[in-house]
């Protein structure tokens, strides 16, 4: 990457850090409303609009514990912010407020694949909780998915102490996460891209006009996701039994999960992922520029395949522009811990490793631990787990009691009789991630500066 283009990233990094001392200025009182199903009866919901333009959400228990979670959504959504979204975290996540914590959460003002803006957006929505309910004791910063970029990298830039010498968010919980950065986390929704369009030849069809698949989408096309899912169906029969497709379409499901290894049941899912938010990260973040690379790779299946793929380089100034949006540095000043399923089949668990050496790299490996779960599931993971994990990164604030897996475990088994008898824990200490090369095939992309 060029000097220009350096100084330019790193200035729009100050930029964002001096930005936080402002972003409370315009604050609007949240009004109260009627909280979303799920929430305990106890508490009192209310519902604003920031002055960006995002819709905040304030859950407050009766008996507030006086510590705060600061809610970062996955996603991201594409749309117009929408209530709705942070209303169903709220209910998704109403073990917060069943355990006495006060929970803001932010819709984000703009969809799409935009980190900086939506960490802006949360750190907004600390400050208008404080505006209307005061200081907290504790302020836990929750990242779920998408939104556990988000979260790191709000750490990153809204972390620095207070004139009074408190920091903002005392520590850090990111669950499930996309925790790779963008420039390597959908390396193989690249991958999936050609090595689908190779095989099935249906998106974009013969007849239709064609385009680089790093686009995601030309702007202005008209394919729903609808018709995306029944193209693949067609190809491949993933929305059928296994017993109902034909041999053209078991050859071809297996050849592009031998090549790419997303499972099955999220085939459609990362296709989506793959051409609308890639139309938006070309589109709206890296001006046009391709920020995807798939030189170099060698795909399981053979040559025939490998020379049918199509091969693209990324442009040096798309991926650093992207880098500097959504790739976690590491310098996260406060504990972290993660949470993540094993057998995740949205954010994949290799993502950890990734993370893992990130925060060595800054010099912040200490002040991570993480934890996995024998899980197979991305929303959601139990109530149990996500109790253990909150009361072990407590202790590590309040007492300096760094959290070991094993502990989390074993206080997890006294943590599900109370609160999730039926689901339980499956905390697996033991486990280490993979590195994502394990999983997804190195290539040639831009160095970035570490």
């Amino acid at each position: 990457m060029c000097s220009t283009t350096a100084r330019a990233l790193r200035a729009g990094l100050l930029s964002v850090t001096l930005l936080a001392s402002s972003l409370g200025a315009q604050a609007k009182r949240a009004e109260p409303t009627p909280c979303p199903d799920g929430i305990p009866a106890t508490v009192q919901c209310s519902l604003g609009t920031d002055s960006a333009g995002a819709f905040y959400w304030i859950a407050m228990p009766a008996s507030w514990n006086k510590r705060l979670v600061v809610h970062a959504h996955g996603g991201p959504d594409l749309g117009a912010p929408d209530p709705k979204g942070s209303a169903d975290d709220l209910t998704r996540w109403n073990i917060w407020t069943r355990l006495g914590f006060a929970v803001v959460a932010s819709t984000y003002h703009q969809g799409g694949v935009a980190v900086r803006s939506a960490a802006e957006d949360v750190e907004r929505s600390r400050q208008l909780f404080i505006a209307q309910f005061g200081q907290p004791e504790r302020t836990i910063l929750h990242g779920q998915s998408w939104g556990a970029g988000v979260a790191a990298r709000t750490a990153e830039w809204f972390g620095a102490r207070d004139a009074q010498g408190r920091v903002p968010y005392d520590a850090v919980l990111l669950t499930s996460g996309v925790l790779g950065g963008a420039t390597y986390s959908y390396d193989f929704r690249m991958d999936l891209r050609v090595v689908y369009q190779a095989v099935c030849s249906n998106h974009p069809r013969a007849d239709e006009p064609q385009y680089a698949l790093w686009q995601g989408l030309p702007v202005g096309a008209t394919l729903t996701r609808a018709q995306l899912a029944d193209r693949v169906d067609a190809c491949t029969g993933v929305r059928k039994a296994a017993a109902n497709r034909t041999p053209e379409q078991t050859r071809n499901l297996a050849t592009i999960l031998a090549a790419v290894r997303v499972p099955e049941r999220t085939l459609i899912a990362h296709l989506n992922w793959g051409t609308w938010h890639f139309q938006d990260i070309v589109s709206k973040r890296t001006n046009g520029r391709n920020p995807f690379s798939t030189a170099g790779v060698q795909y399981t299946g053979g040559a025939a395949l490998n020379e049918a793929v199509a091969r693209y380089s990324a442009d040096a100034d798309a991926v650093a522009t992207l880098a500097a949006d959504a790739d976690p540095t590491g310098r996260i000043g406060v504990p972290v811990l993660t949470m993540h399923g094993i057998d995740d089949p949205t954010a994949f668990v290799e993502l950890e490793d990734t993370f893992n050496r990130t925060m060595e790299r800054a010099g912040r490996g200490k002040a991570l631990v993480q934890l996995f779960t024998q899980d197979r599931e991305h929303s959601y993971l139990s109530d149990a787990q996500y109790v253990s994990a909150m009361l072990a990164l407590l202790a590590w604030v309040e007492q300096g009691t760094v959290p070991t897996p094993n502990g989390v475990a074993s206080a997890c088994a006294q943590t599900a009789a109370a609160y999730d008898p039926a689901t339980g824990c499956r905390f697996v200490p033991a486990y280490t991630p993979a590195p994502l090369s394990a999983r997804v095939p190195p290539r040639q992309k831009p160095r970035l500066p570490q």
